[in-house]
């Protein structure tokens, strides 16, 4: 297996190699891309945690209306240090440096695995190979890490640390914005236990001599309830809203947060995960880092009993969390094609 990295570093690549073209990146999705940024919603976190009522109410009607409307939101004023984030960033990209053969230990076959280091998302069933590196890493309820960079676990430990926190605050106000205790989707979900799921996943995507051919990432929606998303300076993200693709510029020392597709099962179809892209660039390396913020890999997610409507029944079936992962992981990425699995006629 040889990573994108290695490909471009070559020195011998003019044009996009023909496994790595996509047959259809803008033509076949029918979809506008927006040349003026739409304001996304912005979330202040310090409001969420304010111990005024009058605020805290504001801000979690927002947030309601931000995953009602977009999916999607920025967060500012945030309790993750600056330092710790440019640190992460920068342990990451130690670790794309490594040299092949010391990320190629990482280049296990099975989805629990708890490191993974490989490129595309799954060589063997996608249709063209995606200008994409990637390191997963499952780092709750059990910490792993890689052992190179030599830093790279004490940054990764208290990083990730710090995103379940605010994953758990921000599920907080998105349980109290759909009229439930604000302590219902933590709870059901065992969100904050010791045993709730958490995925780091880092992408690498390297400068592309023809970006208009290849994708980093294809549209799709992610599993899980939150992701939790920074990147260096690049931009590279495009969320579909109102059909139409809206590039995403956001702010420094900000965080992106899109509800994945167990919210949409959750809220039987209120909150709807959002569907996202990661264009490439021909100037130079865009890096990503994600965490997705699940349940127990056992916990069998359906939607909740109080947002089931008598008149509107209930919209997906249930399915333990590991199971969608697996099923995820068995096919390319396709919009929300894996959820419609779980649909039901009503």
């Amino acid at each position: 297996m040889f990573f994108v990295k290695e490909l471009v570093e070559s020195g011998c690549l003019t044009s996009v190699p023909s496994k790595y073209i996509l047959k259809n990146t803008d033509s076949d999705d029918h979809c506008i891309l927006v040349k003026e940024p739409e304001p996304i919603p912005t979330i202040d976190f310090s409001l969420l945690t304010s111990p005024d009522p009058h605020q805290r109410s504001k801000i979690v009607t927002e947030l309601g209306n931000a995953c009602l409307e977009w999916g999607f939101f920025m967060v500012i004023n945030h309790e993750v240090p600056k330092t710790l984030r440019d640190e992460m960033i920068r342990e990451t990209e130690s670790f794309f440096d490594l040299r092949g053969e010391e990320k190629r230990q990482y280049t296990g076959k099975k989805l629990f695995d708890p490191i993974r280091c490989g490129t595309s998302f799954n060589p063997m069933v996608d249709k063209a190979l995606l200008w994409r590196d990637y390191l997963k890493v499952h780092v709750h309820p059990h910490f792993n890490a890689p052992n190179k960079p030599s830093g790279f676990s004490k940054i990764l430990q208290e990083y990730c640390k710090k995103t379940r926190e605010m994953a758990s605050e921000l599920l907080k106000g998105i349980s109290e914005s759909l009229g439930l205790e604000q302590s219902y989707i933590n709870e059901k979900m065992a969100v904050e236990s010791s045993y709730s799921h958490q995925l780091f996943v880092a992408n690498m995507y390297p400068p592309c001599p023809q970006p208009e051919l290849s994708m980093g990432l294809p549209p799709h929606s992610d599993h899980g309830l939150l992701t939790i998303l920074m990147q260096n300076e690049l931009v590279g993200l495009q969320v579909m809203h109102n059909g139409k693709w809206i590039p995403i510029n956001p702010l420094p020392n900000s965080f992106l947060v899109n509800t994945g597709d167990h919210m949409e099962i959750l809220t039987n179809g209120k909150y709807k995960s959002v569907v996202h892209r990661a264009v490439v660039n021909n100037k130079a390396t865009r890096i990503s880092i994600g965490t997705a913020h699940g349940p127990p890999l056992d916990t069998v997610v359906s939607p909740a009993p109080e947002l089931v409507a008598d008149h509107v029944g209930q919209a997906y079936l249930g399915i333990k969390y590991r199971e969608y992962l697996e099923l995820q992981q068995s096919k390319t990425l396709n919009g929300k094609s894996c959820l419609d699995h779980l649909r039901l006629s009503i």
